[in-house]
């Protein structure tokens, strides 16, 4: 699979979903948008980083962020979905149902702070 291309993106979301039992977003607007910023960042940084979240640029330090996330599993188990809204746990639209979770972020500041001190070198 060509994860530099929406299609392959795509076939590697749907085998993290399988690999996890979860499934991805249904609005289809919301699911593009994602999987092309995982495309742009995979293209671009050279790993598919977290979209929603601000990455470094050096893999070491974004390792956390690599899609799906260190913190995907725990947010969700506890809100549904992971904090992108991009993968939801299988009964989210029989249980939860929302269109939209705000899911806390749970990256440590540390981790943030890294990040920007990165970007000031």
């Amino acid at each position: 699979m060509d994860m530099k291309t929406k299609d392959g993106m795509l076939e590697y979301c749907n085998k993290v979903c399988d690999t996890n039992n979860w499934i991805l977003n249904k609005d289809q607007e919301t699911l593009n948008n994602l999987i092309e910023g995982l495309v742009d960042n995979k293209n671009n940084l050279g790993y598919q980083s977290c979209p929603c979240r601000l990455a470094s640029g050096n893999r070491d330090l974004d390792r956390d962020l690599i899609c799906p996330c260190d913190y995907a599993p725990l947010d969700i188990n506890d809100y549904g979905t992971c904090y992108c809204n991009l993968y939801f746990r299988s009964d989210f639209y029989e249980t939860v149902g929302e269109l939209f979770v705000l899911v806390p972020e749970r990256r440590p500041v540390e981790k943030e702070k890294a990040v920007l001190e990165h970007f000031k070198k």
